[in-house]
């Protein structure tokens, strides 16, 4: 090596090294609300100083292509950053099945390259990447399709379903350990990654919207692995820690996810949860449904002295977020103490609520996780739930047959008196009736969130004029 490539590779280190850095600290930071910003610059800035690191390597020998697709790439990815708060899950999902297609397409490009003089390890690698890149990349369609509402959120299912998908990456797996063997059988390579495109496929519509959430997650933890594995196929020191990082924090992030539901991976893969459940008043006596206006709804919140709101995925679809603050403003100036209780999975996506509140500057101190705020519904006068159906739902503690039964909820149902925002009587994401609304310390506010707590915000202030 030249003294000049020598200095050019010391070059090269020295950034990876401070992008491994940045990329530490983004996760580090990103774990609070208060410092999520400089979590966020600190992951761009390392990203960037990584690719001029790729930029400068020697053997890069057609820039006017790099040029080019980076240009692409801007043009396309510009107007999908620009989404509604409201689609952010989804828009997640598809950088997961970006970044999954990258790490597919690399991976079969080095085989192809590699073969048949590669070493036994090194096929494995690459066997890991193609596989885990290959179902993570259709898998993340397939989660963003039926976030979008493109394809059905339910579970679609069918007899011997888990067997067909077991069978698929069994046989692909299969595939790989005789690739390891034998890496100069080339035809073969093409059936393995076909069989993790299918078992993606298979392995994402059985699941129901409710389980989105934690689904994201770990999507998020095979495509950090993907880019691990990758990281080794290429000698890349940064692409190993990243990928490690991504893996490792999306898998404590979907175990975290579904203690939250009371539930195991092997359920939330593989139970089918989110079927529609008949009504348990179905065939028997019509339960009774009290509802209220804005003008009651404020003059009950006005008398309150602690309010504890709980947001949901309809207040993510009606943008009902700032007029929420307008509503927290306004209550708070009556000498109100509001409060906001945060589900670990409401929403479409781990931490959904906290973007949305954070995006209509809530203080951060108000905005308290279950565990903590459970215990003080009970001397909690109105609890408003904007909404929030499943997270919500006292069937997970009383029903034995329900399929959240055993799943951590807000109390709500014990606070003195409950008022939810929502647009009819219609199940939530999960398909399940919500025993709640039928309570009587329960009132029903029927509407847009939006415009209902708009309203409520302006009979408040013309009381208080």
């Amino acid at each position: 090596m030249t003294p000049e490539l020598a200095g050019n590779q010391v070059v090269i280190e020295v950034l990876y090294l401070i992008a491994s850095v940045l990329f530490i600290l983004s996760l580090k930071w990103m774990s609070s609300p208060t410092s999520a910003r400089h979590g966020i610059w600190a992951g761009e800035a390392g990203m960037l100083l990584a690719i001029c690191g790729t930029l400068l390597h020697h053997g890069i020998i057609d820039y006017p292509m790099i040029a080019i697709a980076l240009v692409l790439g801007t043009i396309i990815g510009i107007p999908l950053g620009r989404v509604a708060m409201t689609a952010v899950p989804q828009r997640t999902a598809l950088s997961h099945a970006f970044g999954a297609l990258c790490v597919t397409l690399v991976g079969s490009a080095e085989f192809y390259l590699r073969t048949p003089d590669i070493s036994r390890f090194m096929m494995s690698v690459l066997s890991i990447e193609v596989i885990l890149g290959g179902l993570t990349f259709t898998g993340s369609l397939m989660a963003a399709g039926k976030l979008q509402e493109i394809l059905p959120q339910r579970p679609l299912t069918y007899k011997g379903q888990n067997f067909v998908n077991f069978l698929l990456l069994a046989v692909a797996l299969a595939l790989a350990v005789y690739l390891v063997l034998h890496p100069g059988s080339r035809m073969l390579f093409p059936f393995m990654i076909v069989l993790a495109l299918t078992f993606g496929v298979l392995l994402i519509i059985p699941i129901g919207g409710a389980d989105m959430p934690t689904v994201i997650s770990l999507l998020n933890a095979y495509a950090g692995l993907s880019a691990a594995a990758m990281g080794f196929v290429l000698d890349s020191k940064l692409l190993i820690i990243a990928g490690a990082l991504d893996g490792s924090s999306g898998l404590i992030l979907s175990i975290i996810m579904s203690k939250a539901m009371n539930r195991s991976f092997t359920n939330v893969l593989f139970g089918a949860f989110g079927q529609v459940q008949a009504s348990s008043a179905a065939g028997g006596e019509e339960r009774v449904v009290r509802s209220a206006t804005a003008e009651e709804a404020a003059a009950i919140l006005s008398a309150a002295n602690k309010v504890i709101v709980v947001p949901g995925y309809g207040m993510a679809v009606a943008q009902a977020q700032h007029k929420v603050r307008e509503l927290f403003d306004a209550l708070t100036k009556r000498g109100v103490d509001v409060r906001f209780a945060i589900h670990p999975v409401a929403g479409r996506m781990p931490g959904h609520m906290n973007v949305l509140l954070a995006e209509a500057d809530i203080p951060y101190d108000r905005l308290v996780e279950m565990d903590e705020i459970n215990g003080d519904f009970p001397a909690t006068d109105v609890a408003l739930v904007i909404g929030a159906n499943d997270v919500t739902n006292p069937a997970a503690r009383t029903d034995t047959t329900s399929p959240i039964y055993g799943m951590p909820i807000l109390d709500v149902d014990k606070a003195h008196t409950v008022m939810v925002i929502k647009r009819s009587m219609n199940p939530g994401f999960a398909g399940i009736d919500n025993p709640l609304y039928y309570l009587d310390n329960t009132l029903m506010l029927f509407g847009d969130a939006k415009a209902f707590v708009g309203n409520i915000v302006r009979e408040l202030s013309g009381g208080h004029g």
